[in-house]
């Protein structure tokens, strides 16, 4: 009999037709390993290994293994502790003898579980587990239910219960696991080691360390998925004054009065008066907002789900995916070049109603303390419109009932539906068609007093599923989804128009986000770019506005348009305005914070850490370049001063006119400041 290893990872032979004699830890942390490697090549074949040179590849698996170390090192600690502390007479028992089995079908399952999780993950983000798997985690039941109707859930399991079954039968073939008897010392040894390994791999290893090379790809692939989950647990909420470059707030602030972004005190702004007739007379210039002959009295805001621009004709699509878009794109106002500021639905949420940039960590839908801010639905309110957040799903989900209902918007949601009145549902919500007819009634009762309607769509997300008859593709594809929606846009707004505010609303067509983020660096530009149309054909001539933007320009944009107070106390600024400075747009995931403006990206990431991409403004593809010190200035004076801004309560309505927000700035804890 030989012995190899130390403490919990024993290995033993006891003659030659016995079995032999293994750790359990050893058979359960060797399957985990062998599973992330597995997962990890399954991974680069899905992303092609074009996208990815040699070096980056190797960077990859080298880091990958460091990554599963250090995740070996918490998930093996509570059996090392079990095996220490099983009392002497119960580990030769033949009732022990089968829990370990079982245990071991139950672990190797799990793990198998997992890694199929990730590689569904991965289909839809092209990520590790991130800040969004931590949400999934919170919402199950539409998680749940959208895994349950995008794949064959009992066939997935049962195929992983014959799998796991089969390899636990073969490997009891083999080997059998240690019963003997273990001494005070030895028991010792496996506590501390318990202890150690966690410890250890805390203070080593980091998600940071996944950044190796300047291929996205390459560095997701490194990852570790349970490592990943658990540091986007840990970092709910990125503080920017500790993770990001700093400057002092008088800097900051006069950097952004230079561009034009002075923010007014709340309280000041928000009345019940109209603004002056001379200013509501005063109308854009028709050689930039293509002929509004006047002012819209309502405005449906359609925040449609996942809508890249590169899905619509009339932005270069080739699928014919979407003819009705593409008909009120040539008879309404189209934008060119409108940016995203985020990757998922709140952040789209947050910009198109608070008009700010993306903050690091949380969106702000979903953080504490997010009641009564000064977002378009509470300047409105308070100048007499009707205020609506219309959603065909359960609003509980990502906190946007919530959030809306705290900000002056009449909320409606999939509980206020008629079940007579649902063409179709999934787990998300009503079918497009649905949420618009309910839309439409919702109107017609406040028909009268001006309104404001934000809408947000559900159809175009996995499952992908839809009424059936509706267009000429299959469910359970996204071509077939996108089609939809455009079918269901269609229609209402041909429903809308024998409605008698139809003449005087301005309707505002644009994505929360694109489809998909995956590009070779962490914020492919390209890949943030949504769709925007204006479509009033009573008011507004068709026309083409070619100046970049971003989603936070929207909310300003459409107060200027109503001649309603507010739109100066955004960060965003009014599309229609001329005393602008260059063209800029804000995109972002939960970590990085990127600025783009002038064909130059700046991105903004934990640890202080500062890059520069130069951008071609056709391809939108982006390499490395040097910082422009000018435009690292503007993107931290930009993101600094709205985490602040959130962070002190400087967005609320009511925030005081008269506080010193330097001083208030001063009272939070700030790093030392790093010299540009």
């Amino acid at each position: 009999m030989y012995q190899l290893g130390s403490y919990g990872l024993k290995f033993f032979v006891s003659g030659k037709n016995q079995h032999r004699k293994v750790s359990f830890t050893l058979v359960i942390g060797l399957t985990a390993v062998l599973l992330w490697l597995g997962l990890r090549f399954v991974l680069m074949l899905d992303i092609g290994v074009s996208k990815m040179s040699l070096p980056q590849t190797l960077t990859a698996f080298s880091w990958g293994a460091w990554f599963d170390a250090s995740t070996l090192a918490y998930l093996i600690s509570p059996w090392l502790i079990i095996s220490a502390i099983t009392p002497q007479p119960w580990r030769s028992h033949r009732w022990m003898h089968i829990s370990r089995w079982a245990l071991t079908w139950l672990v190797i399952a799990a793990l198998l579980f997992g890694v199929v999780a990730e590689y569904i993950f991965w289909q839809e983000f092209t990520t590790r587990f991130n800040f969004i798997a931590v949400d999934y985690l919170i919402y199950t039941t539409e998680v749940i239910g959208n895994i349950r109707e995008s794949y064959p859930v009992p066939l997935m399991l049962t195929i992983i219960a014959i799998f796991v079954s089969l390899g636990v039968w073969g490997l009891s073939r083999l080997v059998d696991f240690d019963d003997q008897p273990r001494s005070l010392k030895h028991r010792t040894g496996l506590v501390a080691l318990a202890l150690l390994l966690p410890g250890v791999s805390l203070m080593a290893a980091n998600v940071d360390q996944m950044q190796q090379t300047t291929n996205a790809y390459a560095n997701e692939l490194a990852g570790n998925g349970l490592f990943s989950l658990a540091a986007a647990m840990r970092r709910n909420e990125l503080d920017y004054d500790k993770f990001y470059q700093t400057m002092p707030q008088e800097q900051a602030d006069a950097t952004l009065k230079a561009l034009n972004i002075e923010r007014l005190p709340l309280s000041q702004a928000i009345t019940n008066q109209a603004i002056s007739k001379q200013e509501a007379a005063a109308l854009p210039g028709p050689e930039t907002m293509g002929g509004f002959s006047r002012r819209p009295k309502n405005v449906i805001l359609i925040t449609v789900e996942s809508l890249s621009a590169e899905y619509l004709g009339s932005y270069g699509g080739q699928e014919n995916l979407t003819p009705y878009l593409d008909k009120i794109a040539a008879q309404g106002l189209k934008f060119e070049h409108v940016f995203a500021t985020g990757t998922r639905t709140v952040r789209g949420l947050d910009a198109l109603s608070l008009g700010i940039p993306p903050i690091p960590g949380q969106a702000i839908i979903h953080r504490p303390n997010n009641e009564h801010l000064a977002t378009i639905g509470e300047f409105l309110e308070a100048q007499s419109f009707k205020t609506f957040f219309i959603y065909g799903g359960y609003g509980y989900f990502d906190n946007m009932n919530a959030y809306f209902r705290a900000n002056d918007y009449h909320v409606v949601d999939r509980t206020d539906f008629d079940s007579k009145e649902i063409a179709a549902e999934n787990v998300w919500g009503v079918a497009d068609e649905s949420l618009f007819n309910h839309t439409l009634k919702t109107l017609d009762e406040v028909h009268g007093q001006p309104f404001f309607a934000q809408v947000m769509t559900t159809s175009n997300h996995r499952p992908f599923t839809y009424p059936e008859g509706r267009i000429d593709l299959p469910q359970g594809h996204r071509a077939g989804a996108v089609k939809y929606t455009d079918y269901a846009i269609g229609k209402f707004i041909e429903d809308a128009k024998s409605k008698p505010w139809f003449k005087d609303t301005l309707f505002v067509i644009v994505a929360d986000h694109c489809a998909s983020v995956a590009g070779k660096t962490r914020l492919p530009v390209a890949k943030y770019h949504i769709p925007l149309i204006f479509y009033a054909p009573d008011m507004l001539k068709p026309g083409s506005y070619q100046r970049m933007a971003s989603q936070i320009d929207i909310p300003p944009t459409l107060l200027d348009l109503l001649g309603k107070e507010g739109d100066k106390n955004f960060f965003g600024e009014s599309l229609f305005k001329f005393e602008k400075q260059p063209a800029r747009a804000f995109i972002s995931n939960y970590q990085e914070l990127g600025y783009y403006k002038d064909n130059q990206l700046i991105v903004l990431s934990p640890k202080r850490k500062t890059e520069a991409f130069k951008v071609d403004p056709v391809t939108l593809e982006s390499e490395p370049t040097a910082i422009n010190p000018a435009l690292l200035k503007e993107a931290i004076a930009y993101y600094q001063t709205a985490a602040r801004s959130f962070k002190v309560g400087a967005l609320k309505e009511h925030a005081d006119s008269n506080m010193d927000w330097n001083k208030k700035y001063a009272s939070l804890y700030l790093p030392k400041n790093t010299k540009l």
